[in-house]
């Protein structure tokens, strides 16, 4: 009877010790723990000799040492199923990431491909718009040319205002159109702003300070344009002024009674005093030129 007790007491015990194997990496000193336990149990159960139970205690000497073996064996296999788990997680994280990185490297070469694809199509835009230009420019290039040549002769019959400045004007797009590093949309641009210039002069009026040429010597006056129909001057003393004669190419001289209105109508372009009704001498056409 106290045989069977130990033996069933012994499965329990191996029983509990193979749960506390696969729950703790430390089941090796468990194991040995509730080896101890059934060992008296099984010594006082025992019948016989002293011999005889010197016998069954060398068995049982064994059996704890087999045992005990055993359980050194299974922890070491437990180490390496747990070692053998964690690289398998290490693994599974590292085909997870590979996953995602794939996901995304593909999109982004879609997204690339997307974007050659469209630049394809804009460089052969480009190559057509660069062969398109440059048979523009052929064409634009002699169009600039006359049309500085034509800025240059209306200037030149044109009623002399500002003559210094605007002959400058003219030199400066010549030097414009033999520049390499000026684009012929910039060369285009700068003539079209000379042109723009020239008709705001047909619509407004001006006074300026300048020189004019008087015989053998030079004296300061002051100029007042009114559009392109009048041009006058007055001494700075007032007492000499004068209107240039288009037709004859000459400077009229005026007598007093205009001194008041040309004073009025410098005032006015350097808008000193409200703009008012001037009574300036005006060049009238003669019959057949309306």
């Amino acid at each position: 009877m106290w045989l069977d007790v130990a033996l069933a007491r012994r499965e329990q015990d191996e029983r509990c010790g193979e749960y506390f194997m696969r729950r703790s990496k430390h089941s090796l000193t468990v194991l040995l723990a509730l080896g101890v336990l059934w060992l008296p149990v099984s010594a006082y159960a025992q019948t016989g000799s002293s011999s005889g139970r010197e016998d069954q205690r060398a068995a049982f000497d064994d059996a704890v040492e087999i045992r005990g073996q055993a359980n050194v064996e299974m922890v070491a296999s437990q180490d390496r199923i747990e070692g053998l788990s964690d690289e398998t997680d290490n693994l599974l994280t590292q085909y997870q990431s590979a996953l995602r990185q794939h996901e995304s490297l593909s999109i982004y070469n879609r997204q690339l491909d997307a974007l050659i694809e469209a630049q394809s199509v804009e460089q052969v835009s480009l190559e057509e718009q660069t062969d398109r230009v440059e048979l523009v420019s052929r064409d634009v290039t002699p169009l600039m040319l006359r049309m500085i040549e034509s800025l240059d002769a209306f200037v030149s019959l044109d009623i002399p205002f500002l003559a210094e400045e605007r002959s400058e004007r003219i030199l400066e797009l010549r030097k414009l159109m033999i520049r390499a590093d000026v684009t012929e949309s910039e060369k285009y641009r700068r003539i079209m702003e000379a042109y723009q210039i020239e008709n705001e002069y047909g619509r407004t009026i001006e006074a300026y300070r300048s020189i004019l040429a008087s015989g053998d010597k030079e004296v300061t006056v002051n100029f007042l344009r009114v559009g392109r129909i009048a041009l006058v001057y007055q001494s700075l003393d007032e007492s000499e002024a004068a209107v240039w004669n288009q037709d004859t190419h000459s400077w009229d001289v005026l007598d007093g009674s205009y001194t008041s209105a040309i004073k009025q109508g410098l005032k006015i372009a350097r808008k000193q005093v409200a703009p008012d009704l001037l009574r300036l001498p005006l060049p009238v056409p003669e019959r057949g030129e309306i």
